[in-house]
């Protein structure tokens, strides 16, 4: 069946930098558009970051533009999410997801605090 598993998260300062990932199997993940997206406590789920199906182009919502940084790699089967300068805003649980499909992994926390 198809599974997302999201790691990398953790607890750091402001200004600092995390790389998460995120497994995908039971589907053909080079055929799929892949996003992350996150949710902090009390919000709604937000979109954060798109890249296409060969990696040639990614967008980013206006809060995290130019500080963080979607990739993947076919080969595989990952996604990643470069975090840079992070702010205590950017706390929230992350998630991966393939546009076109349902599932959502567990996510993983990431923690920006002093």
């Amino acid at each position: 069946q198809v599974q997302l598993v999201e790691s990398g998260g953790g607890l750091v300062q402001p200004g600092g930098s995390l790389r998460l990932s995120c497994a995908a199997s039971g589907f053909t993940f080079s055929n799929y558009a892949m996003s992350w997206y996150r949710q902090a406590p009390g919000k709604e789920r937000e979109w954060v970051a798109t890249i296409t199906t060969p990696g040639t182009r990614t967008t980013y919502a206006d809060s995290v533009k130019g500080r963080f940084y979607i990739s993947r790699d076919n080969d595989k089967n990952t996604l990643y999410l470069q975090m840079n300068s992070l702010k205590p805003e950017d706390t929230a649980v992350y998630y991966c997801k393939a546009i076109g499909r349902s599932t959502w992994g567990q996510g993983t926390q990431v923690t920006v605090s002093s």
